[in-house]
């Protein structure tokens, strides 16, 4: 199953940047693995927000729950999920 997910990450005032950088590496390291499994099939920044849109590819909603509550920074991320069905145009 296929699910677009945007996040828009958003930390607090009172994170330390030594915590806001121990996370983003823990967060590289947890979507890297993400990606070679290939359930992360794709990611893709927002332009001028810290934000992505990442499409997974992964057997059920409660898999795809599961991947997200692990992201590192999942606390302070704000996500919009939406499933994916192919397009009857679509020629791949």
């Amino acid at each position: 199953m296929l699910y677009l997910a945007r996040m828009d990450v958003h930390f607090p005032a009172h994170l330390a940047a030594t915590e806001i950088a121990h996370l983003q590496a823990l967060e590289k390291e947890y979507s890297q693995a993400l990606q070679e499994s290939g359930r992360l099939a794709s990611i893709w920044r927002v332009v001028g927000e810290y934000a992505n849109y990442s499409v997974f590819d992964v057997e059920s909603n409660d898999q795809l729950h599961e991947i997200l509550s692990g992201f590192p920074m999942y606390a302070h991320m704000k996500i919009h999920v939406t499933p994916l069905a192919k397009h009857p145009n679509a020629i791949r």
